[in-house]
């Protein structure tokens, strides 16, 4: 990533995932008719942002081969891999600090928007196509869905725009209603389950019930530290009558302080799914997220109420969406641990 934060990562020279080969070839087979933008949606976790660099690549490829693929060899495409191809550019919510650390911020600023506009204008340096890559594109601030708006109704020939959004309903529509929708596909399990195997990993499919079928985000849930506090929570959750808030609470406390807001986000997520699990056994199913603990949640959800259950699954949606706005991490968590201890009694 280049110090104004619109370089391109190494993960673009990668090819698309094997569950989205097929409609990569059928994409490029109509390059002659190509959109000028493109909203790739679909869930998180399953390969938007891969499919989307895969098409920025096969764009900018100046010796595609027979399917419409980037050949990997040409000076295009070695650019790219280099991340230095001048008609190529990502637009992050990713900012660049004084010392040339890129840092994550909550919303696409309006002046990055305009910046790319400007971009989009100047006459291609390879002579080929021009591609800009806006990932997440809900992510956009309004000025700058505004900004880019104008450019969509005025496109610049010869450039293409890649949204890449799990969340399309966010944008305005009439960014969406000026973009082709692509739908990501999802992989089947099968799929699913062997490229995580071929990625190392030990229990795809207790990783894949996690990540509700998704195994990007499966891979990332693979981190050892991240299933160990995830299991320190979920056992916690398995014996509320034993919960000590103050110790849970620490929990939260014990990460650095720039990582607590993603502590609390992976608690509220593991709560989630454990209150989700009480509602499937409940209602007589079984559970999804968390089989390794089936006995437990067969002997609390008859303890529960269904609408205080609801409720207080409402009430962690609710939480969630809050997380971007300044709180207490710690005192979040201990209001839903205690919430959640009163379910029982």
């Amino acid at each position: 990533m280049t110090r104004d934060g619109e370089g391109v990562p190494d993960a673009l020279a990668q090819s698309p995932l094997p569950w989205q080969r097929d409609l990569v070839a059928s994409l490029l087979s109509r390059r002659a008719q190509w959109p000028h933008a493109l909203l790739v949606t679909g869930p998180a976790g399953i390969g938007k942002r891969r499919l989307a660099q895969a098409i920025a690549r096969a764009l900018l490829c100046e010796t595609p081969l027979a399917n419409g693929a980037a050949c990997a060899a040409c000076a295009g495409c070695r650019y790219v891999a280099a991340a230095q191809h001048p008609d190529l550019r990502m637009i992050e919510p990713v900012e660049i600090d004084e010392d040339g650390d890129a840092r994550l911020v909550e919303w696409i600023a309006v002046e990055r928007i305009r910046a790319l506009t400007r971009w989009a204008a100047i006459t291609s340096h390879r002579g080929g196509a021009k591609v800009a890559l806006i990932v997440p594109a809900e992510r956009m601030s309004e000025g700058a869905a505004n900004a880019l708006l104008k450019t969509l109704e005025e496109p610049p020939a010869g450039t293409c725009f890649l949204l890449v959004s799990h969340l399309p309903g966010r944008l305005p529509a009439t960014i969406a209603s000026r973009c082709q929708r692509i739908v990501a596909p999802h992989p089947t399990a099968a799929q699913a389950r062997a490229w995580l195997m071929q990625h190392g990993t030990d229990d795809a499919d207790a990783l894949l019930a996690q990540a509700h079928g998704a195994p990007l985000r499966a891979l990332a849930l693979a981190d050892p530290a991240y299933q160990g506090e995830r299991s320190a929570w979920i056992r916690a959750f398995a014996a509320p009558a034993k919960l000590e808030v103050a110790g849970m609470g620490a929990r939260i406390d014990a990460a650095p302080r720039d990582q607590r807001k993603d502590r609390l986000a992976g608690v509220i997520d593991w709560l989630l799914g454990w209150c989700a699990d009480l509602a499937r056994v409940r209602a007589g199913g079984r559970p999804s997220e968390n089989g390794a603990f089936e006995a437990a949640l067969r002997e609390l959800a008859p303890a529960v109420a269904p609408p205080a259950l609801f409720r207080y699954h409402r009430q962690l949606l609710r939480q969630r969406a809050l997380l971007a706005h300044p709180l207490s991490p710690r005192l979040v968590a201990e209001a839903l641990i205690i919430d959640y201890r009163a379910l029982f009694g």
